[in-house]
């Protein structure tokens, strides 16, 4: 474990791709953080009287074929799908790395992805095929209902299908995988991504991950069995680390990265946004103590420290988790104070969410885009709502104004509920 990636050849961040409820594009994506501006707001997807929760994070006006090459293929997409695909273009076209600069053999793709839900209409028709007497006849389903079902209507339930388009759209050859790991889904395709460089099977890795939980079977299902936010006031309902958080918010997005090899990288002359210095994961183990304190993190956090080569104290900031929940931001900052030490209360921590939400696997990759985009305009936003600190959670939050960086190399973390939790540490060049 203490070899770790600095022993290995160098990898770093080419292109930033990004689809958010606070902007498509990276100019517009920062022009909002920077500014303090949320996307949330009252869910517009559909009705939400009946929902306990009728706030979500949506990304407006966002048309796929702005930025999808290939049209056709939009009729297998679902929303996420077109999300994450378009991401992917955007941050292609960010790094400036042309068909033809590199080896299409080369080139690989690792995406997160999310659970997709599929919506009650594309099942409509077969269903009330099988409907007799005011009941359900199941003897029919099998024999001809499932005629009615649009034949390749699966794929655009598949998780995997993203990085499949993402392939196409890219003539990506190279090593293909798929991430379903919920939050910890975008830093775990990150690793996954730069040990396929460092090994020496691609050159350059698209990588991403995608969500989308604007849909009523998932807003419902979260109200079950996890904490979303009651309030009515939209503008102050997400609140990472602050005292008085009543819970998440919905969201959708995705985020999209390029990934090279320092020496391919230099040698076409890219523009270098970060080196990757250290990827880890970890999971809570059995018991309550290990969930409580967020083993998991704090064992992902320690050894991304140690890979990186760098102390706690050269961090410049932390992109949190921040799920503004009173459960999960309380393990996560018990586990900055267990694997930092003194230097949890003096690192500056913002949490995203606070502008977007949460959705999954693309909620990481949206939030690790804020990190290098920090990087790269020397400051880091503010978290939104941080007004009363939580007593318990002792972090230093950056809020009132965005925060100047003296120091230039940043830690994103994500964790799930159950506890799979992932740290990236990326230092600007």
């Amino acid at each position: 474990m203490t070899a770790g990636f600095q022993e290995s050849p160098r990898v770093v961040i080419t292109g930033v791709g990004v689809v958010s409820p606070i902007g498509i594009g990276n100019d517009q994506f920062w022009a909002n953080l920077i500014a303090g501006r949320t996307g949330i707001d009252f869910l517009k997807a559909f009705p939400n009287f009946n929902l306990p929760s009728k706030l979500a994070a949506e990304v407006p006006e966002f048309d796929a074929l702005d930025y999808i090459s290939d049209k056709k293929m939009l009729k297998v997409m679902s929303r996420d799908i077109q999300l994450g695909v378009s991401s992917a273009n955007l941050a292609m076209d960010d790094a400036k790395l042309l068909r033809g600069e590199i080896d299409p053999d080369r080139l690989g793709v690792v995406f997160g992805a999310s659970r997709i839900t599929t919506t009650p209409q594309e099942l409509a028709e077969a269903a009330a095929y099988c409907a007799r007497d005011e009941k359900f006849d199941f003897d029919r389903w099998g024999e001809d209902s499932m005629g009615q079902i649009y034949p390749l209507w699966l794929l655009k339930q598949l998780p995997n299908m993203s990085a499949c388009h993402v392939s196409i759209e890219h003539d990506a050859r190279g090593p293909n995988n798929t991430i379903t790991s919920r939050e910890a889904s975008a830093l775990l395709a990150l690793s996954e991504a730069v040990a396929t460089i460092q090994r020496g099977a691609a050159d350059a890795m698209i990588v991403g991950a995608c969500g989308s939980e604007i849909h009523p079977i998932d807003i419902a299902r979260l109200n079950l069995c996890e904490s979303l936010s009651h309030r009515d006031d939209p503008i102050r309902a997400c609140r990472p680390f602050d005292r008085d958080r009543d819970g998440s918010i919905v969201g959708e997005g995705a985020g999209s990265f390029v990934i090279e090899s320092y020496d391919f990288a230099r040698a076409r002359g890219a523009d270098i946004y970060a080196e990757i210095l250290g990827v880890a994961a970890g999971c809570d183990g059995k018991g309550y103590m290990n969930g409580a304190g967020g083993t998991g993190l704090v064992r992902a956090i320690e050894t991304a420290l140690r890979r990186s080569g760098i102390q706690a104290s050269e961090l410049g900031h932390i992109n949190a988790h921040g799920q503004s929940t009173k459960r999960d931001d309380l393990v996560e900052a018990r586990a900055y104070h267990r694997a930092l030490g003194a230097e949890a209360e003096s690192i500056p921590v913002t949490g995203l969410k606070s502008y977007f939400g949460n959705f999954d696997a693309g909620s990481g990759a949206v939030e690790l885009a804020g990190s290098l985009l920090a990087l790269r305009r020397g400051e880091v936003p503010v978290t939104l709502n941080y007004e009363n600190p939580d007593p318990y959670c002792r972090l230093n939050v950056i809020h009132h104004q965005p925060h100047r960086l003296r120091n230039f190399t940043a830690m994103s973390v994500n964790r799930t509920a159950v506890g799979q939790s992932v740290a990236a540490i990326v230092r600007a060049l």
